[in-house]
């Protein structure tokens, strides 16, 4: 096979376009791909304003999809993984001309895991961008054993990773969503509930005199959430350029995802282990991607919508 289908983006909805099938180098892997999500940093990089936000060059286009289940097709030199093997894994990097919304895609080695077993590859392709992004975030809010977390926009793809992930710390969890996910975003770990529109800050500091040690911001509430937060507690933002100002000494930081190998592998244990819980909402062949996209831009979406070759 010379050729592939691969979906890119940039002037708007994501286009599907015939081109070489890449090559692994050295340290990569190539991946048959089973199963790729949709995220909104997708919905971003389709519309074509990744330079407008300062994270991109402005290109004429750019490769879709950053999450990827499939099986190694082709390795690179100094590569442990084998041909056959499962894998998941994240493509990172913004600029490169196809990535994982594609029939195949070239990895780096350090951003590739085993897939959980017992999952299939439409499961397993929802766990790489959320799941380390809730990781990194919550690892520099310092959550860890009895501190005290307000997750805003649990209910979404990112929060609930983040609620499950920190009551698997052994935090306590505040979760902010629509009242219709308060069962849910509990059975994932939160203590308690907020729904979504009241006084967040009020709300919390009632829960949580004095407010909780830290906030990781999923829903964009920016100054409302911060609020909520003890003097000198931590604030982490997921979306560029959107973090407050750091009021009475909040540490307040800014995460975006990065592709790490070994916490990928920390999670799929978690996955395989039942202590992690994976959702999927929908699947899309390839050629229905601008459905998937407008339905994830139109919001309300719980779990992840993922494209299948």
């Amino acid at each position: 096979m010379t050729n592939m289908r691969a979906l890119i983006g940039g002037s708007g909805a994501p286009r599907l376009v015939e081109v070489p099938v890449p090559t692994a180098g050295p340290g990569q892997v190539r991946i048959r791909t089973a199963a790729a999500t949709v995220n909104p940093f997708d919905l971003a990089v389709a519309s074509g304003k990744l330079a407008d936000y300062g994270v991109a060059r402005r290109l004429d286009s750019y490769g879709l999809g950053f999450d990827v289940a499939g099986t190694v097709d082709q390795i690179g030199d100094g590569v442990a993984f084998q041909a056959g093997e499962e894998v998941i894994g994240l493509v990172a990097r913004l600029e490169l001309p196809t990535k994982a919304q594609a029939e195949y895609v070239v990895v780096d080695a350090t951003a590739v895991a085993r897939a959980p077993r017992g999952r299939t590859a439409v499961e397993a392709a929802t766990i790489p961008l959320n799941a380390l992004t809730a990781w990194q975030a919550l690892d520099r809010a310092g959550v860890g054993p009895g501190r005290t977390l307000l997750v805003t926009g649990a209910a979404g793809a990112v929060g609930g990773y983040l609620v499950e992930l920190a009551a698997l710390r052994g935090a306590r969890v505040a979760a902010v969503a629509g009242a219709a996910d308060e069962k849910e975003a509990r059975e994932l770990g939160a203590e308690w509930f907020v729904p979504r529109g009241e006084d967040v800050a009020s709300a919390v500091r009632a829960l949580v005199p004095g407010g909780v040690d830290a906030v990781v911001d999923a829903a964009v509430l920016g100054l409302a959430a911060l609020d909520a937060v003890r003097d000198g507690g931590a604030f982490v933002a997921l979306s560029s350029g959107v973090a407050p100002v750091a009021l009475r000494g909040t540490d307040v930081a800014t995460v975006l995802f990065r592709a790490d190998a070994h916490q990928l592998a920390e999670v799929v244990r978690l996955v395989e282990d039942g202590r992690l819980t994976l959702r999927v909402a929908d699947t899309y062949p390839l050629e229905r991607a601008a459905e998937a996209h407008a339905r994830l831009a139109a919001g309300g979406v719980r779990g992840r919508l993922v494209l299948v070759p």
